[in-house]
């Protein structure tokens, strides 16, 4: 039988049609956005009978620093993980509020931690960390030697390898020998530079780019490109350092390069702000839209976020 549609029908069945096409657009847009991950923030808890700090801590300006602002200026900026690094300078040793800070929020950030390599406990303590699930790597420091291929720092790198974690190493350009001894002493070690040993304008510069191009020879290790704002003398967008990151990210390929904002900026890179970090690797450098998912996403996601991808 002939059914007659009412005019009044037909709008609501097109309107519903229409709402659905457009949600579904939305998805599909949502979907396609590019993956943003911060591979460089440091967290402050505001419970500090819980969380003890250090004698005079570095403190960022109030307001600043937590999880929670942590997580506005991510929602902000469609930053999807964060790579939590160990606030030594508020904390040193004790990575209790780092690795339940990515407990808790463990959908979109994992912990890297920071271990006393004199502390025959250590590497006992990192495989600990790990089998709790949310730390996914180990900043590594020189030991009290001074040294950076030291005993205790080696045994650290061999259980992280053992582990299949992620090794930072905050160190600056008169490490780069003790670096590359390392990367090959343990060649399945996957080691991310930060701050690619502090590159800043001045004299300095060139030999240190140089130094982190040398290392680049090594294919387990990888740039953390987060020293544009740090090591610049110029205000946003900090033109001085463009030319550096680039020939770093021609010398290792953007699929062993990542981003790291420096969170909080107010402290750690106040000639930007969060915003405008972002903005110089998504517009201001000049990158090309593969190069931008690499370093801005794909390779931190291989290394960190394997789990969650």
């Amino acid at each position: 039988m002939h059914r007659t549609v009412s005019r009044r029908h037909f709008v609501r069945h097109a309107t519903g049609l229409a709402l659905s096409a457009a949600i579904a657009r939305q998805a599909d847009a949502a979907d396609n956005l590019p993956l943003i991950v911060d591979c460089h923030a440091h967290i402050y808890g505001q419970d500090e009978k819980k969380y003890p700090t250090i004698d005079q801590p570095y403190r960022p300006p109030q307001g600043t620093g937590t999880v929670a602002h942590l997580q506005r200026e991510m929602q902000a900026n469609g930053v999807r993980y964060v790579t939590a690094i160990q606030t030594s300078t508020f904390y040193r040793w004790d990575n209790r509020f780092t690795i339940d800070s990515a407990r808790a929020d463990k959908d979109s950030m994992v912990a890297v931690c920071t271990l006393d390599p004199d502390d025959e406990n250590s590497s006992s303590l990192l495989e600990e960390y790990v089998r709790g699930g949310s730390v996914r790597g180990m900043r590594s420091v020189p030991a009290r030697s001074g040294r950076l291929d030291d005993p205790g720092v080696e045994n650290l790198w061999a259980m992280a390898e053992r582990l299949g974690i992620i090794i930072n190493v905050l160190a600056n350009r008169e490490k780069r020998r003790e670096i590359e001894k390392l990367a090959r002493q343990f060649p399945r070690l996957q080691v991310v530079i930060d701050h690619c040993l502090n590159i800043k304008s001045g004299a300095e510069m060139g030999p240190t780019v140089q130094d982190m191009v040398a290392l680049a020879r090594l294919p387990n290790v990888h740039a953390k490109l987060s020293f544009i704002p740090t090591g610049s003398a110029e205000d946003y967008p900090c033109r001085d350092m463009h030319a550096a990151c680039l020939r770093i990210i021609g010398a290792f390929g953007p699929q062993r390069c990542v981003w790291g904002s420096g969170f909080p900026c107010e402290l750690w890179c106040p000639k930007v702000t969060y915003t405008q970090h972002l903005r110089i690797f998504t517009k201001e450098l000049g990158l090309n839209a593969p190069s931008q998912r690499e370093i801005l996403g794909g390779t931190a996601q291989r290394l960190w976020f394997r789990q969650l991808g």
